[in-house]
């Protein structure tokens, strides 16, 4: 399996941390959207697109760079983020990331959030909140995240 993670992360590492950690275990590259070619989606099984949340949504820069793919039959896909709040169960701000990937030809294989330091905003005049986030609990979780994406992967069982 060739997988590559395209990640962007501008605030604290957060997202950053997840990716490399998820990038280990399927070892995978972990790219900006800057650092790659459309294009080169092709030469991969499985692709991870993650960033921060800001305002309920994906960063702007990876939302833009899926945007920009072309609508053609594609391989597995999946998605990841962090952020200052939970994911809200009738509103999940992942939903929109994996709608637009389905449009572009991908089948998302699945989402990971977990929540991270935050000082956007009103938060930065109190120093932040989810100081100590992602915690060991949250890496491990993105862990067996990547764990059971590598299995159903080297299984096949899509």
């Amino acid at each position: 399996m060739k997988a590559i993670l395209v990640c962007t992360s501008v605030s604290h590492g957060n997202t950053k941390r997840i990716a490399d950690l998820i990038g280990h275990v399927l070892e995978a590259r972990v790219v900006t959207p800057d650092q790659l070619e459309p294009a080169e989606l092709a030469g991969y099984d499985l692709v991870g697109f993650g960033s921060g949340i800001f305002l309920g949504s994906f960063h702007a820069r990876l939302r833009e760079f899926v945007e920009s793919l072309p609508q053609e039959p594609r391989r597995r896909a999946f998605v990841f983020a962090t952020s200052g709040f939970p994911e809200a169960r009738w509103q999940p701000f992942t939903r929109p990331m994996v709608n637009l990937l389905e449009q572009k030809g991908f089948e998302v294989a699945g989402a990971f959030s977990c929540r991270a330091f935050d000082t956007y905003a009103p938060f930065k005049l109190v120093g932040g909140i989810r100081k100590h986030r992602p915690n060991g609990a949250d890496l491990a979780a993105a862990r067996a995240f990547g764990e059971r994406l590598r299995a159903r992967t080297d299984a096949g069982s899509w």
